[in-house]
């Protein structure tokens, strides 16, 4: 967007918001209008005293001034036109009233004529000038313009895709090539499913009808360009063929101008140069068009126009769409599909993609057995005689006329001759699709019970899991308490042991009890070896490597049994410093167990509970402290007080003090707030308030939890 703020700076102190010339244009035209306004006051101060006159009472038609071709007149009776000399400037549609200048006036009326005549001069020159110092900056102004038209035309584009639900396509390139050139599927083979949609270069996914209601539309998936290149879409009437092949269009329009598309990812186009549609029926009397002779006049240009500009290879991505719509339509069955037929080869042979809707069932049958060419149908409810507006990809089409005009009440007896009457192939190839359908919602139905299956196991499996899980929780849980258990009992069968060997040694009287003491320590070393086998057994194997304790994280001490939050490292003796409740412990950390998901998890650090005991280690707790209820903050700056009133509080709790003064004094009041702002929300500190008559506002009681 251009800056012009020096224009509109111009453009704002010369034209007012009513498109009016300001008097501050220029000095000139604020002198004549004051002029202007001076020289009027005085025409009017003369003519009201003039027709006020009592000397004029029986001449003027009516005591008013009005104005006639830019001059003040008077309105005189015609009969009285002599009493009162001046100029005659208008008269009425009667004739019974003259609008005279009065001539003590003339002079008057020139001199303000004379000063409006200026007035618009100087207005003139003002516009002149303003529109060439405008006309200066064109270019730019242009380019503004046009840069808002973009904006508006972008944020219109927004909208639309909003209101539209829609999302932004994939414009791209061909996957693999096609399979016109090799030939690559066989006669018969089923279409790629749609998870195979990356290959595609046109894939739309639940593609909507943007002009249809979104609410209640039936979106498609359809897809073309890498098994096949050209659908073949049959199927009853009203069954949905046509919007089918007017979506396709849509969309692939809207993407090339930028818009997004009501469809769902994955979905992707290519760039196409030309998109050809025949859609409708544009019969005309006056140009002599049948049916047939209006479409086949638009497929002839339509051919001739690809003939003129053919891809630049076979392997190219195709750059043409083709949408017919009821090829061949509106003549003789046999001769009419014959030709849908060599229409449809020419437009595999140039390499278009197109959508192509027919009622033909000799198409059907071709569109099987050519590579390059796919069924596919629109679905109709034989139950409510209601189509469903789905389009299905693989399985040619039914026209159901005979079901339908069965349903709604024809005499059996007709519809019976009427099938007699149809050929042996016919009925075959009907047949046939009855089956593939029939099969087809089957295989639906029983891929959907599969579907249904599968979540409940899913669910299952998870139940399985969680109870497995929470059952070697509590397994694992009751060996360590158990081996626990041993191994204390162990250890104080090892100290009596120790005891008994001191209270034998030196008396040879006692020889045979030291050799017993011996075998007892020698069947307890070996039942300490068996039970540490048997713990690391049922160690659990890590599932993962579990990540270093770090500062903040919650973790168990195992030797006082209590749970805390991690607040400092000691690099020198590798201890921990952890925040248990209102005191804080140091243990080695091998000591600690990490809680992680609700699960403990030793550290990597830290050995098996069920080896040989590490030499024993002593969780210091400090001693309650001497502290005094009072702490005097005076002269302390604020960045100092959170820190010292933080190891205060702490000391004040373990020494059970019920609660502490804090004289911080009022000066400006910035100390106070600091120490208010940190009780307010100290675990420890149940409530607070001032000092009252001990201190005033330059005192706060804070109230201690009790220990």
């Amino acid at each position: 967007m251009p800056q012009l703020a020096d224009v509109e700076q111009d453009i704002a102190r010369t034209i007012s918001d009513e498109g009016t010339v300001l008097d501050s244009a220029s000095p000139d035209l604020s002198r004549l209008r004051s002029e202007v306004q001076t020289a009027t006051a005085r025409m009017q101060d003369r003519l009201h005293h003039l027709v006020s006159s009592s000397r004029f009472e029986g001449i003027l038609q009516e005591a008013i001034i009005t104005v006639r071709n830019g001059r003040y007149v008077v309105p005189v009776k015609a009969g009285h036109r002599r009493a009162l000399p001046g100029l005659v400037h208008d008269q009425s549609s009667s004739g019974a009233t003259l609008y005279i200048e009065p001539m003590a006036v003339v002079e008057l009326n020139n001199r303000l004529r004379e000063l409006q005549l200026a007035e618009e001069q100087e207005v003139s020159r003002i516009l002149t000038a303003l529109s060439a110092r405008v006309g200066r900056e064109a270019s730019d102004i242009t380019r503004g313009v046009e840069t808002l038209a973009l904006l508006d035309l972008l944020f219109a584009q927004a909208r639309y895709a909003t209101d539209l639900r829609a999302m932004e396509p994939e414009l791209a390139g061909m996957g693999k090539g096609l399979a016109l050139a090799g030939g690559e599927r066989e006669a018969g083979d089923e279409p790629s499913p749609p998870c195979a949609a990356p290959s595609f270069p046109l894939y739309l996914k639940e593609a909507r009808h943007p002009l249809l209601d979104q609410r209640t539309v039936v979106p498609v998936d359809v897809w073309l360009g890498d098994e096949f290149q050209l659908l073949l879409i049959t199927g009853p009437n009203t069954g949905g063929k046509t919007v089918a092949l007017k979506t396709v269009g849509l969309l692939a329009l809207m993407a090339q101008a930028g818009l997004h598309l009501p469809v769902r990812a994955p979905s992707r186009l290519p760039v196409f140069a030309h998109i050809f549609a025949d859609i409708g029926d544009e019969q005309s009397i006056e140009q002599n068009l049948s049916t047939f002779s209006s479409h086949m006049t638009t497929i002839i240009r339509t051919l001739a126009e690809i003939e003129r500009n053919p891809p630049r290879s076979s392997a190219a991505l195709p750059h043409t769409l083709v949408l017919l719509d009821e090829i061949g339509a509106g003549t003789d069955p046999v001769e009419g599909a014959a030709l849908a037929r060599a229409i449809i080869e020419r437009l595999r042979e140039r390499n278009c993609l197109g959508i192509i809707t027919t009622h033909y069932a000799e198409l059907k049958a071709f569109a099987y057995n050519t590579p390059g060419v796919q069924n596919a149908s629109v679905e109709f409810d034989e139950a409510t005689l209601a189509p469903t507006y789905e389009l299905t990809i693989g399985l040619p089409g039914r026209s159901n006329a005979l079901a339908i005009a069965a349903r709604l009440g024809l005499d059996p007896a007709l519809v019976e001759r009427a099938s007699s009457m149809m050929t042996h192939e016919t009925l075959r190839i009907e047949g046939l699709l009855e089956d593939i359908h029939r099969k087809r919602e089957h295989a639906t139905a029983e891929l959907q019970r599969a579907e249904e299956i599968r979540n409940d196991a899913e669910k299952y499996r998870e139940r399985w899991s969680r109870e497995m899980r929470a059952f070697e929780e509590t397994r694992q849980e009751q060996l360590e308490k158990v081996l626990r258990s041993v191994e204390d009992e162990i250890r104080e069968a090892r100290a009596e042991l120790h005891r008994l060997r001191k209270e034998v040694r030196g008396e040879p009287a006692l020889h045979p009890s030291r050799q017993k003491i011996q075998e007892s320590e020698q069947r307890l070393q070996h039942i300490a070896t068996q039970v540490e086998r048997a713990s690391q057994k049922a160690q659990p194997a890590p599932s993962a490597e579990p990540a270093p304790l770090q500062v903040g994280d919650t973790v168990r001490v195992r030797s006082i049994g209590l749970t805390g939050e991690i607040v400092a490292f000691d690099a020198e003796d590798e201890t921990v410093e952890v925040q248990v409740g209102g005191f804080r412990v140091k243990a080695d950390r091998r000591e600690l167990c990490a809680e992680q998901d609700g699960r403990r998890s030793r550290h990597r650090d830290e050995p098996s509970s069920f080896a040989s005991p590490a030499p024993s280690r002593s969780v210091a707790i400090p001693a309650a402290p001497d502290v005094s209820m009072t702490l005097d903050m005076r002269g302390w700056r604020t960045s100092d007080a959170a820190p010292a009133l933080e190891r205060y509080l702490n000391d004040a709790y373990l020494a059970s003090l019920p609660y502490v003064r804090l004289i911080h004094g009022r000066g400006s009041g910035a100390l106070r707030k600091v120490v208010h702002a940190f009780l307010r929300s100290h675990p420890l500190v149940t409530s607070f308030d001032s000092g009252g008559k001990d201190g005033g506002e330059g005192v706060t009681v804070a109230r201690l939890v009790e220990r």
